[in-house]
């Protein structure tokens, strides 16, 4: 939210900074403007084109398992319901503690935590592919493993989002965050697709295996890392203390409060769309499973080419601007898609969901981290977490049982109104303010 941006540089420790809670104007030219120049500036840093090309490669695999595991599940079943309570299941441990997995992040190695979480991950998809290889798998062992992947995603979360920074720098945040969405959306369009041609050929066991070797790839590139030297780890005197200070200057920050309302907003209320896809797909536009799968590749796409448009902006662009555009343009896109009756105008309205919610979210990371300090890293990190993606159970629940009582469409703009409400809200509470003089940074301003 806040456009002010600091840079780390060991030879001058002091950088100016304002007071808390508003949103400045650098005194660094910021731009809009599009260089595609730009676009991979995060690769120059080594570790970084590491964790890139492993992290690609695990989450084709991930995106094979998840296809892979729905179709097993209804396979076995032939429930919806099923299938939402696995999912559900999944992800309900992300909701419960990425708070705790925060403090973690801040007390241990990240590059333990991460290469535990990704060995774990790699053993849950073996054993899976194991089960259904044999014939012996059942729903209660789906759940079981289910339940285990959410609880290491927990903690692996909030340790990978605040690892970023230690990779590329502060300079070069907003590049890496932005390619680590495109990163996903790629593998988002390509691993479904790839899972649905595998799992004709090789079965769901073959898919769950194949997700596990791929896990290989992002372990290693976590062990050949060179990672600036991290301090002592400390021990973990207490999580509910270490949590509640974490929470106290969020609270106190008045620009990562508002980022984080407008994420966890968003969450709640926006991104549930998602949840209804089907009944777009099947009951109002009536293009089947076929087009309910262009529909999601369109979201893909535009969710993509969002974040390669945002790595291509630079190192300073202007976020509060990006902010608001980005959530506006979003729930402007979802309006169009709750109101249309045409399958090509729907499509195109999923591509632009895809490409404002990745400017939204993406620069709001990045105003988060760059308002964060190194210490507290990892815990605002599971905050954010948090409202990111620990909102989605309920906010899934509330999208289903408004558009039962109601309708799709009207689920939908409902939740498009409250997103809007608050965003004007923010924005009428926290204005942006020109740059004050230069001033030494005091703990606890939440100055960055």
């Amino acid at each position: 939210m806040d456009d002010q941006q600091s840079t780390s540089d060991q030879s001058q420790p002091t950088v100016a900074t304002v007071p808390v809670g508003t949103l400045a104007q650098p005194r660094r030219v910021i731009t809009t403007r599009i260089d595609w120049r730009k676009t991979f500036s995060a690769f120059r840093h080594r570790n970084y084109r590491l964790f890139f090309y492993g992290q690609l490669v695990s989450l084709i695999g991930t995106w094979m398992q998840t296809v892979a595991q729905n179709w097993l599940v209804y396979q076995l079943t032939g429930s919806a319901l099923a299938l939402g309570f696995i999912n559900f299941v999944g992800a309900i441990p992300i909701t419960l503690l990425t708070l705790p997995a925060g403090v973690v992040a801040d007390h241990r190695s990240k590059r333990h935590i991460l290469i535990a979480t990704q060995t774990a991950s790699m053993l849950l998809a073996f054993v899976l592919a194991a089960l259904v290889y044999f014939r012996a798998v059942q729903m209660w062992h789906i759940a079981v493993l289910s339940l285990l992947l959410g609880i290491t995603n927990a903690f692996d979360i909030p340790a990978r989002q605040s690892l970023v920074v230690d990779m590329v720098g502060k300079d070069d945040l907003m590049n890496a965050i932005a390619l680590n969405s495109s990163m996903f959306n790629g593998a988002r369009v390509f691993g479904p697709a790839l899972a649905g041609v595998l799992v004709a050929y090789i079965g769901t066991a073959g898919c769950f295996f194949l997700n596990g070797l791929s896990f290989f790839a992002v372990i290693v590139a976590y062990m050949v890392m060179r990672l600036p030297a991290a301090s002592p780890a400390n021990e973990i005197r207490s999580i509910w203390h270490a949590t509640w200070e974490a929470l106290r200057y969020v609270a106190g920050h008045r620009s990562i409060r508002a980022v984080l309302t407008l994420i966890g907003v968003t969450s709640l209320f926006g991104w549930s769309y998602s949840v209804l896809m089907p009944i777009f797909a099947r009951d109002i536009l009536r293009v089947g499973a076929k087009g309910y799968g262009y529909l999601l590749a369109a979201n893909g796409v535009g969710a993509l080419l969002g974040a390669l448009t945002l790595a291509s902006l630079g190192n300073h662009p202007h976020r509060r601007r990006l902010i608001f555009g980005g959530l506006f343009g979003f729930c402007a896109t979802l309006v169009v898609f709750a109101l249309s009756r045409n399958a090509w105008l729907s499509a195109a309205a999923m591509a632009g969901v895809g490409w404002f919610m990745i400017i939204f979210f993406a620069t709001a990371n990045t105003s988060v981290q760059l308002h964060t300090p190194d210490e507290l890293r990892g815990r605002v990190m599971g905050i954010y977490a948090l409202a990111f993606l620990g909102l989605n159970p309920f906010g899934s629940m509330l999208a289903g049982s408004i558009a039962h009582a109601t309708s799709a469409s009207m689920a939908i703009l409902m939740g498009v109104a409250v997103c809007v409400a608050a965003a004007i809200i923010v924005a009428r509470l926290v204005p942006p303010e020109q740059s004050r003089p230069s001033q030494q940074p005091h703990e606890g301003t939440g100055a960055s």
